[in-house]
């Protein structure tokens, strides 16, 4: 279907069937977008509201002309110390301001910002910074031993070193350094790093243009993903791209307001908290309240403390507020939009979840959405009143889906399953330094003249337009929504010296979703131990994540086998769920 939807003679509905959905919900099918850096976008906003509050961290709030001082000066500085255009800014930060000045600074000098997870393993930082080439980087007083560690094996050149405590009240800061502060190794005095306080002041030695004009198309920022293969992949996401995003997800949701507060707890190295929980609200005037260090206890306690009008998590986290005393009795009412995504939402989950509104005062429901990194994050969310059972909803505006047949261009009826296509404006530019994978991920269709994004991903349309996701084509574990990819955490375990075969796979989980586990098989002349398992265990703390790390690790004298010789992850994966179904039987 080509992009001007008007050239055809048939009546819309009959060409999108999503169409009639759309506008029974007053959700437009097309916008405008503005050809503009993401910076610019929130400029716009800033001169329009320079005394609205953007963020709140911690009980401390900033307007936005304040924002977009700190932001002129962070770019400032970054110019100074010798970023350039299309360099590669390495982000390893939460939810903090510092974190959102540097992101939007990198953008105001024409940089990448390579957003990477705090909480990765050495290896993995040292992998995304060499891959990147990154010659700056930005993270926490906490980390900065991680990024010491493996400095040597990169190219970068500045470590810009920032501090919690540094933008907090002054009674915060003085609990923060009694409890959080006196946990923190020191960072020695003489560390070649810059101090966040002193590299905002080299800006005051910028004299020199310091912004680049850049446009939608021009490269913006780097997410990382599984790609079709399930290994980890740069994906390249423009200015465009965020920038439709924050039309989409305001056209899409009527009953938003300037000034609307939403609650940013998911991370910034995720399309779903950097695109629709921070970026989306910034260049629509809202406000974000940032939660840096993520527990249902404090989501909870800041929903309620702030009013907040919007709220988007993984289903874990709608699990967890329904199992806290502290949310007994609390009203809800202030609440415009609950969103989940990042994985799938049981309808029995949801259900419980819809009734925990309601008992709260909420006069809404959950609303499931779906997305990939490839296309920022949601590219597709259910209609206000509009909720089909196990349906994730209808495409946003200008954005198209359709189904076929697996790694195809062709389309299957209606009800049929198949590999799930998207197109539209929020489709990446490319893999990073990955023309193979970019190739067969990126098809430009000869029916319609759309590039579209081949998910992976298994599902259905129903004749209304309504998408249903009934799972994954590539090995992937998704646990508390964070994606795992099996065949990475299986080249770790295979690296250690005793480990003859590994096999990853993930396990059900009633509050994760999915929890990790890891089945060995050790070489000839190793017998299996607690000795050995903790062994494993501590090389696998070394190379990664905390969320990546294997709950357990069963020790088998053979693995099972296809009738190619490759592992049988499926058949472990029953085995499994048959001992889970046997225990539940006995319990």
């Amino acid at each position: 279907m080509p992009e001007n939807a008007n050239a055809f003679d048939t009546p819309i509905t009959e060409r999108i069937p999503w169409a009639k959905a759309s506008l029974n919900s007053d959700i437009p099918l097309n916008l405008d977008y503005d050809d503009c850096s993401m910076v610019e976008a929130l400029e716009k906003v800033a001169k329009q509201y320079p005394n609205n509050i953007a963020f709140d961290f911690m009980g401390r709030s900033t307007n936005y002309r304040q924002f977009m001082e700190n932001i002129t000066k962070c770019a400032k500085a970054l110019r100074t110390i010798g970023v350039r255009e299309n360099d590669c800014v390495t982000i390893a930060m939460p939810n903090c301001p510092q974190a959102l000045y540097m992101f939007y600074a990198v953008n105001m000098v024409g940089a990448i910002a390579n957003m990477i997870h705090p909480l990765s393993a050495e290896k993995e930082i040292e992998h995304y910074l060499v891959a990147s080439n990154s010659v700056t980087a930005v993270t926490l007083d906490q980390f900065y031993h991680k990024f010491e560690n493996i400095r040597a094996n990169t190219n970068v050149v500045n470590i810009i070193i920032a501090s919690i405590k540094d933008e907090l009240s002054r009674p915060i800061k003085a609990g923060y350094m009694l409890t959080e502060g006196r946990k923190m190794r020191p960072i020695p005095k003489d560390a070649p790093v810059i101090r966040w306080n002193d590299f905002m002041k080299i800006s005051r030695s910028c004299f020199y243009n310091y912004r680049k004009e850049r446009k939608g198309d021009d490269p913006a920022v780097m997410l990382y993903s599984g790609g079709t293969t399930g290994t980890t992949k740069g994906i390249v996401l423009s200015n465009g791209n965020f920038n439709a995003l924050s039309k989409q997800i305001v056209a899409t949701n009527p009953m938003y307001r300037v000034g609307d507060k939403m609650l940013a707890a998911m991370p910034t190295f995720h399309g779903f908290g950097l695109g629709v929980c921070i970026h989306s609200m910034l260049a629509n005037g809202g406000r974000c309240i940032l939660i840096p260090r993520f527990t249902a206890k404090s989501y909870a306690k800041q929903i309620v403390k702030y009013r907040c009008n919007f709220i988007a998590g993984v289903p874990t986290l709608f699990e967890a507020l329904l199992r806290l005393p502290s949310m007994e009795g609390k009203d809800l009412s202030f609440l415009k939009g609950v969103f989940s995504g990042g994985d799938s939402l049981s309808i029995e989950l949801k259900k419980k979840f819809d009734k925990f509104l309601y008992d709260h005062n909420a006069s809404i429901q959950v609303r499931e959405g779906y997305g990939t990194t490839e296309t920022v994050t949601a590219c597709c969310l259910t209609p206000p009143a509009m909720y089909k059972e196990g349906s994730i909803g209808i495409p946003f505006p200008d954005t198209y889906i359709k189904i076929t047949e697996p790694g195809t261009d062709n389309e299957v009826p209606y009800f049929t399953e198949g590999e799930i296509l998207l197109a539209g404006p929020t489709v990446m530019q490319y893999y990073w330094n990955n023309e193979e994978e970019t190739a067969e991920t990126l098809v430009r269709s000869d029916t319609d003249g759309l590039i579209w994004v081949h998910t992976g991903d298994l599902g259905y349309m129903d004749d209304e337009g309504f998408i249903y996701f009934k799972g994954r084509s590539k090995r992937m574990i998704i646990s508390s929504g964070y994606n795992i990819y099996p065949a990475q955490l299986e080249n770790v375990l295979d690296a250690h010296e005793a480990v003859e075969m590994s096999c990853v796979i993930g396990v059900p989980d009633s509050y994760k979703m999915q929890k990790v586990k890891a089945f060995v098989t050790l070489k000839n002349g190793i017998t299996p131990s607690n000795e050995i398992k903790e062994d494993i265990m501590a090389h696998c703390r070394k190379h990664l994540a905390k969320y990546e790390m294997p709950y357990d690790i069963e020790f088998r004298t053979e693995m099972p086998k296809t009738l190619v010789g490759k592992v049988a992850y499926r058949q472990l994966e029953e085995e499994e769920l048959a001992k889970i179904k046997a225990q539940e039987e006995n319990a």
